[in-house]
């Protein structure tokens, strides 16, 4: 299949995906993820659980072979066995001998993505053995014959209606299920039968103690206690990520799981069996015996499953993935899933942002290619995610070792000369483009205004289109022919050097450099205004770009060289003032993974975002008097990296200074996520995600009102969705602008 066939292809599945699961799949993930902001919001701790939890999990892998060796001796002593699995099909086998040597007819299951991993329903069904779903979410997908689209809430893409129709045409039951109440009452009586009458259970585990074998089930319903103790056989399958050290150790996990994942205090059951249990089997047959009387053997296995594990452990890169408690934080908490779900932003088995490293851990690259790109990097998983781990770094990494692998496209000759980049051959032609966009930015400026009239040529986007993939239904940025550098050098600094209380070198994106010139213009001014020496020297671009496509190498030797350009100027006590937050957001977090330690603290702590900065001299004596500002509406929407950073609240606080009336968006994402938003078969998904943007500022307390935002992608999205432009804040501050000042 050819690049264009293949985007085209996606695009439809994507389409399909908005329209018949779109809505339940929103209303749900935002509905998790408003209520993990209101659980965690009654945590003092929170940010010291997450931390605790991290590490917890850091020792646990570190010791990992020794834990394995502690718990098999533990669960051994208690009576039961342990299986070591080595892939899917060893942990099969394994499984399919015990239910063989029980003569099970049915064998009943809790919920467990691990299970789905291995594929442990199709195996045993195989041999003949009824396998039943009991987790409600998972038996209406049973029934449907779909696979999940969450890794905690299954069925969530399915509405109350379509599963009320699912199960009167499949059960036909005498008076026809309508509500959430009728559906879960029936599902309960027939699937309290079913394990009534099982020979085995199976459960999965969210944690097991290496101390005592015990198994930490955290459920939001009592199915997985009776499949692990109404049948006298208990399977329990588990990843052996999931052990921790000691019982003691579970405490910040029964803190953070259940408010991470579905926004609860706690799960309604949270259950610790320390296998196998001491209670009696339950026998219907024989009802008249008591409890007391009754001397039953239990039996107990645990199926442990490496199936590329301990390889991830070893990988430094995916080491990381091997912390993730499966909570669901980072899938409900991205924009993107919460438009699609797991059935597009997913591979064979796990969702989300975290699936791309478990995808190519335990199933292989080709996997987590099919959804890697539906990551756009914005970081607000990192924040949600409570053993802090890095996943936009994950699926960066994995980007990288796809585009490895790639063949030379038949295309690569167009971009030769314009992909100054340290990468191989083979990367995808829409990758390198997008990538090396400073080239085409700096040929953009030395050309324009041709370029920006060839570029918006009828017979020039169709080629994009077709070849990149650039969708011709977006607008193309315009370059301005002096950029901001060149006017800066022509007009010189206005503050004098032995008068300034400050000295600042503003950051020359490529976007304000090339693009939005006026943004640039108008930051210099606000800060000499506020008596700050101004300097824009020439600094290379962040190595955003080319990061956000997988493009590591050429994004760490842009880190290396923005340094070098940038330490002489911490050396001198100058500021660094950056205008884009994601470039920000680079020299924060990302320069974390690319520079020495000691290069990345002094220019992450040397760093400030623009109205961070403005606030910061205002509330050290600067005069407010001395901006532009007015008594004026504005409808305000923060960048994603500034949300993540913390720092939208300095622009609000700055524009009501200013004397400005601030109505900020609680849409967390307008869709656009740089060169996402231009991609053809991300163009849907990118709008869809925007209307919820759209939808607030075009309501009537919003939509007279001055449209501002802080990042370059949302200033493009914001003018497509509301056909009207949106400026930078710092453009509001400009002295030029003063009203009634």
């Amino acid at each position: 299949m050819s690049d264009a066939d293949s985007r085209r292809s996606k695009a439809a599945h994507i389409r399909r995906l908005l329209e018949t699961e779109g809505d339940a799949v929103e209303e749900n993930t935002i509905g998790f993820n408003q209520g993990r902001y209101e659980s965690v919001a009654d945590l003092e701790d929170y940010e010291e659980l997450k931390s605790e939890a991290r590490a917890i999990k850091e020792d646990a892998i570190e010791r990992l072979p020794e834990l394995i060796d502690e718990l098999t001796a533990t669960v051994e002593e208690n009576g039961g066995t342990v299986y070591l699995a080595d892939d899917a099909a060893d942990a099969n086998r394994y499984i399919r001998e015990v239910a063989g040597e029980k003569d099970a007819d049915r064998l009943v299951k809790s919920k467990s993505m691990t299970t789905e991993e291995l594929e442990v329903n199709e195996a045993l069904e195989a041999d003949g053995v009824d396998v039943v779903e009991t987790d409600l979410g998972e038996w209406v997908l049973q029934v449907a014959d779909e696979a999940p689209s969450h890794i905690v809430a299954p069925a969530i893409h399915r509405s109350e209606a379509d599963i009320a129709r699912l199960f009167n045409e499949r059960f036909d039951p005498e008076e026809p299920l309508e509500t959430a109440a009728e559906l879960t009452a029936f599902a309960r009586e027939r699937l309290g039968g079913l394990i009534r009458e099982a020979d085995v259970g199976m459960t999965g585990a969210n944690f097991i103690t290496a101390d005592s074998g015990t198994i930490a089930l955290v459920t939001s319903e009592g199915n997985a206690r009776k499949s692990a103790v109404v049948p006298d056989t208990h399977v329990a399958v588990a990843g052996v990520e999931k052990i921790v050290p000691s019982v003691e150790d579970l405490a910040p996990f029964i803190e953070l799981i259940g408010r991470s994942g579905t926004g609860q205090d706690i799960t309604s059951y949270i259950s610790l069996l320390t296998p196998p249990v001491e209670s009696p089997v339950v026998d219907v047959d024989e009802p008249d015996v008591a409890f007391a009387d009754r001397d039953d053997d239990r039996e107990f296995h645990l199926v442990l499953i490496d199936n590329g594990r301990m390889a991830m452990r070893e990988d430094d890169q995916l080491r990381e993935t091997l912390y993730c408690i499966r909570c669901s934080a980072c899938a409900n908490s991205c924009a993107n899933f919460q438009s699609v779900g797991g059935h597009a932003f997913g591979g064979e088995t796990y969702s989300g942002g975290i699936a791309t490293g478990w995808e190519a851990g335990v199933h292989g690259y080709d996997s987590a290619a099919e959804f890697n790109d539906f990551c756009t990097g914005c970081s607000r998983c990192v924040n949600q995610c409570p053993v802090e781990i890095d996943i936009p770094w994950i699926n960066t990494v994995v980007r990288d070792r796809l585009n490895r692998g790639g063949d030379e496209g038949q295309f690569e000759f167009l971009v030769e000369g314009l992909t100054p980049d340290e990468e191989p051959g083979g990367i995808d032609l829409q990758k390198r483009l997008f990538g090396n966009y400073e080239t085409l930015a700096k040929l953009g400026s030395a050309t324009a205004p041709v370029s920006n009239w060839l570029a918006a040529a009828g017979p020039a986007r169709t080629i994009l289109e077709r070849v990149a993939g650039v969708d011709s239904r977006r607008k193309l940025p315009e370059f301005e022919r002096e950029t901001l550098r060149d006017w800066y050098e022509s007009r010189g600094p206005r503050v004098d050097a032995a008068d300034a209380d400050r000295e600042v070198v503003l950051y020359p994106d490529t976007y304000t450099n090339h693009v939005d010139v006026d943004r640039g213009k108008a930051a210099v001014r606000v800060l000499e205004a506020l008596n700050v020496r101004v300097r824009i020297p020439e600094v290379p671009e962040s190595g955003r770009a080319p990061l956000s496509q997988g493009m590591i190498d050429t994004a760490d030797e842009r880190a290396s060289r923005v340094y070098a350009a940038l330490a002489e100027h911490i050396d001198a006590g100058r500021d660094v003032v950056v205008v884009e937050p994601s470039d920000l957001a680079m020299f924060r977090r990302e320069y974390e993974k690319l520079l020495p330690e000691a290069s990345f603290e002094r220019l992450r702590d040397g760093s400030y975002e623009a109205l961070e900065y403005i606030y910061g001299l205002l509330e050290n004596g600067a005069d407010a008097d001395a901006l532009g500002g007015a008594d004026a509406e504005i409808a305000y929407h923060s960048h994603c990296q500034q949300r993540t950073l913390g720092l939208e609240p300095y622009t609000t606080t700055v524009l009501e200074k200013a004397g400005y009336d601030v109505l900020e968006s609680d849409v967390e994402c307008c869709g656009m996520a740089g060169s996402f938003g231009y991609k053809t078969e991300y163009y849907e998904l990118s709008i869809d995600v925007g209307d919820r943007l759209r939808e607030q500022f075009t309501a009537p307390e919003a939509r007279d009102r001055t449209v501002a935002a802080s990042g370059t992608s949302c200033e493009d999205q914001l003018g497509s969705l509301l056909e009207r432009d949106a400026v930078h804040p710092v453009e509001l501050l400009d002295p030029r602008q003063r009203i009634g000042r």
